[in-house]
């Protein structure tokens, strides 16, 4: 399933606070939620919304992007403020999907108003992409037009499918509310991986062993990714 913010998401919970707030729901037990605050702060963070079993590889990709290795916690070099929410539930992961434009957690809406860039982790079938089944793509979207060029620039020269989502109605990102893009500069990075690309990204794709087992296509990704996103800062508007 895809994330971003899209017009009639049918999402079960209204916002981040109206899941937190189901009586229904133990954190830890169906969900959790994990981040990294550096002081001082870091001008980029790295996000991913839907998590854990929601958007698989996607925490390990936001931990990985922030600089830390996903299996280990070690950092990997430069590191990065990170939050994400994880669905922990053996099925039905899917009904803890809060669109993007409605996540109000406090520590997520913190660590962006304070950084100058935000990069949105997500994860979408192939057929929302208007792709075939079989195609590893990513969909590069947000409002902040200089880190969507350098992410569509270095994914496509790292090898990957990569199609500017600029236009894309569902898929872009490009709502002021998006997480992604509620920075000082109301601008962010958002980024779609279709479901065949995300499992190339793990020799063994279930939740206890994805962090040990990431290859070369996760790490060929999140070096891309790193790139870009020190780029952008470098440009300091």
């Amino acid at each position: 399933m895809a994330g971003g913010g899209r017009p009639g998401d049918a999402s079960v919970y209204a916002s981040n606070s109206d899941l937190y707030a189901d009586p229904r729901l133990v954190e830890r037990v169906d969900y959790r939620r994990r981040f990294k605050r550096h002081r001082p702060r870091t001008p980029s963070v790295v996000l991913a919304p839907h998590g854990g079993g929601i958007e698989i590889g996607t925490s390990e990709l936001c931990l990985a992007i922030a600089g830390y290795h996903p299996g280990t916690r070690v950092p990997i070099g430069q590191t990065h403020d990170y939050w994400m929410f994880e669905g922990l539930r053996p099925a039905a992961n899917d009904e803890l999907h809060v669109t993007s434009s409605n996540c109000d957690d406090r520590v997520a809406r913190t660590l962006v108003t304070g950084a100058s860039h935000a990069l949105g982790l997500h994860g979408c079938t192939a057929a929302a992409a208007g792709l075939e089944d079989h195609d590893r793509a990513v969909l590069v979207g947000g409002r902040d037009a200089l880190l969507r060029l350098e992410l569509l620039t270095r994914l496509r020269r790292a090898g990957f499918h990569t199609i500017d989502a600029v236009d894309h109605p569902i898929l872009g990102g490009y709502d002021r509310a998006n997480i992604a893009n509620r920075t000082r500069g109301r601008q962010g990075g958002q980024l779609e991986l279709t479901t065949p690309l995300r499992n190339a990204m793990f020799a063994e794709n279930t939740r206890p062993n994805r962090r040990h087992t990431t290859t070369e296509v996760f790490w060929d990704f999140v070096h891309a990714c790193r790139a870009a996103l020190a780029a952008r800062e470098a440009l300091n508007n």
